[in-house]
């Protein structure tokens, strides 16, 4: 099983109504299976400022995390979704890991 369908299966435990993990990987130096982006909307997110959400995300993906080097989180109510409907693209990597140089 890859890493993003790990990060997927975990994250499915939220009850997501929509969720996409992208896997970012290409866009970055590290190499493969380093970088993901996660659009999650959930009803879980309700109530709770952007630092509660990624620390509920954070635990629910538990161990995993130490075997990426980021993930980019986009957490939504469906409220919230509703009216946006797409998360933002991700930047371009310009760099700046003690790899590149």
């Amino acid at each position: 099983m890859s890493k993003q369908d790990l990060l997927t299966a975990a994250l499915t435990d939220l009850q997501p109504e929509h969720l996409d993990v992208l896997d970012e990987s290409h866009m970055h130096s590290r190499g493969l299976e380093t970088h993901y982006k996660a659009v999650i909307v959930s009803p879980a997110f309700s109530g709770l400022n952007a630092v509660k959400r990624h620390q509920k995300v954070y635990a629910t993906v538990g161990e995993l995390m130490g075997q990426i080097h980021a993930l980019a989180l986009h957490t939504y109510t469906p409220e919230e979704w509703a009216a946006q409907g797409v998360a933002p693209d991700s930047p371009t990597c310009h760099g700046g890991s003690k790899h590149d140089h």
